[in-house]
């Protein structure tokens, strides 16, 4: 009987580690990092490629395009969401066509269960579900009814003090919007990949390897061969 008792809290305890990382499963982050180089400090975030791959390719051909250089982020909810502005009327600098036919397009709206938590991205859209294009949010803090109503597609990696130091910009309300009152531009942007980043680091530290055994043969070799 107690051998019984001691397999069901087992059992129990299994089932229950089972539902928590159901819970807090996080889908997988692709290898492409995005570094937005802001007048407050620079904002580095990654892709979330099996949950929004239309939603993921459009943004990562916009940046690769030079796309948000020159944008801004146009509003700042404190505890709520930092929202870079649509590409097509946000940049100071004019688009070339590649970038412009690349911003107007609009995305359709993968949805998914991954919550609007802090560091969360999500793209912006109008009343049509279909209406992404460009414009996206970077969550200062929970939002549960975002969920499934927006399209998560990546999270912030780094530049947490950067969004906490936009939550501390002055602000003014337009609406619904808190907009910040001076313009938070982002400078410029650039990409790179963690897989190929990682690939330089062993190729850099198999060759220091291979410089120590070449070292090490040709000291054993004088004191053989002096």
């Amino acid at each position: 009987m107690g051998n019984t008792r001691i397999l069901i809290f087992i059992w129990a305890c299994v089932a229950l580690l089972s539902v928590v990382k159901a819970l807090s499963h996080e889908p997988e982050l692709g290898s492409a990092r995005v570094v937005f180089q802001t007048s407050y400090g620079d904002i580095e975030f990654g892709f979330y490629p099996t949950v929004a791959p239309k939603t993921v390719d459009h943004i990562f051909k916009l940046v690769r395009l030079g796309g948000y250089n020159t944008n801004h982020i146009f509003r700042v909810d404190k505890g709520f969401v930092a929202q870079v502005a649509d590409v097509a009327s946000g940049r100071s600098a004019p688009m070339n066509e590649e970038q412009r036919k690349e911003a107007e397009k609009t995305i359709v709206g993968e949805f998914s269960d991954v919550k609007h938590v802090r560091g969360i991205l999500s793209m912006g859209r109008y009343e049509d579900p279909n209406s992404a294009q460009s414009s996206f949010s970077m969550l200062l803090g929970d939002a549960p009814h975002l969920d499934r109503q927006y399209a998560v597609f990546g999270k912030v990696t780094k530049g947490d003090e950067t969004l906490r130091k936009l939550e501390e910009v002055p602000t003014r309300r337009e609406g619904i919007f808190v907009m910040p009152t001076e313009r938070i531009t982002i400078l410029s942007t650039y990409y790179y990949d963690t897989k190929m980043e990682s690939c330089e680091e062993e190729r850099s530290v198999l060759k220091r390897r291979l410089e120590a055994s070449f070292v090490e043969v040709e000291r054993q070799r004088m004191k053989c061969f002096p």
